[in-house]
């Protein structure tokens, strides 16, 4: 009777590269899934945060935030969706405009000739959006400040995610307290099904770029601190004293 060979080193080499080609394959396959559906994130066993609609209070500003299954428009949210591209819109005759509408792709360029080519350019722009696009949100918040605008939210208006960048860039800088102000980490663009490790270089060289635009448009950095600890899959919810503590509350100068 014949005893089984030992494996030899070549075989074990082959085992190892075959592990790895299996792995790489699973790797790819979940960025395909991820680019099907661009929701579709890793399971997270963090307790679960309240609902967008509970009271807020100090300590328990941490809220569910999903704005792709989510109607988003104000706190409780509205039956009817915003738009999922920006949309400016000129009001009271030139004296201010009505950004709203999902940050998407591409917006910050078709937005700024939209600004641009307005006959009368606003004094004030008014902003209702859940984000979005961490970029755009960034190069049309530049040319905003450029333009020397004031921004500011309406009543139950929300301004979340991208969008508090676009709110940093008004000269003047107004919240009611009926409305909502919101922030959590971001992706960069980056594919959302991927732990943050694989691409940790990219994700650090996009809140470096943040945090240089926050300091260029005046707003206090600690504002990153809670969008650093809050998950994506959530929203920190900004305390009327906390948006004067970071400057997102501004008169004009």
């Amino acid at each position: 009777m014949s005893t089984p060979e030992r494996p030899t080193r070549r075989s074990l080499v082959s085992r190892v590269l075959s592990g790895v080609l299996i792995l790489q394959l699973l790797l790819g396959l979940l960025l395909f899934w991820g680019d099907l559906r661009s929701g579709l994130r890793l399971p997270s066993f963090a307790p679960k945060a309240p609902s967008l609609t509970e009271p807020v209070r100090p300590g328990d500003q941490t809220r569910r935030f999903d704005p792709d299954r989510a109607s988003p428009g104000g706190r409780p949210m509205p039956e009817t969706p915003l738009p999922d591209r920006l949309i400016l819109t000129s009001l009271e005759a030139g004296a201010s405009a009505l950004l709203e509408g999902t940050i998407a792709g591409g917006d910050a360029e078709r937005i700024i000739k939209q600004f641009d080519a307005l006959q009368s350019p606003p004094k004030t722009l008014l902003i209702n959006s859940p984000g979005g696009s961490v970029q755009d949100a960034l190069t049309l918040g530049r040319h905003l400040r450029e333009a020397g605008v004031d921004t500011a939210l309406r009543e139950n208006d929300i301004c979340y995610s991208a969008c508090p960048y676009l709110l940093a860039a008004g000269v003047g800088r107004e919240v009611p307290e009926s409305a909502s102000v919101g922030v959590h980490q971001h992706y960069f663009g980056e594919n959302t099904l991927l732990p943050a490790f694989v691409a940790v270089a990219d994700i650090q060289r996009g809140q470096g770029e943040v945090m240089g635009y926050l300091e260029e448009m005046g707003i206090d950095l600690r504002l990153m601190r809670h969008a650093l600890m809050t998950p994506p899959e959530q929203i920190y919810l900004l305390l009327p004293e906390e948006l004067r503590a970071y400057r997102l509350i501004s008169a004009r100068e």
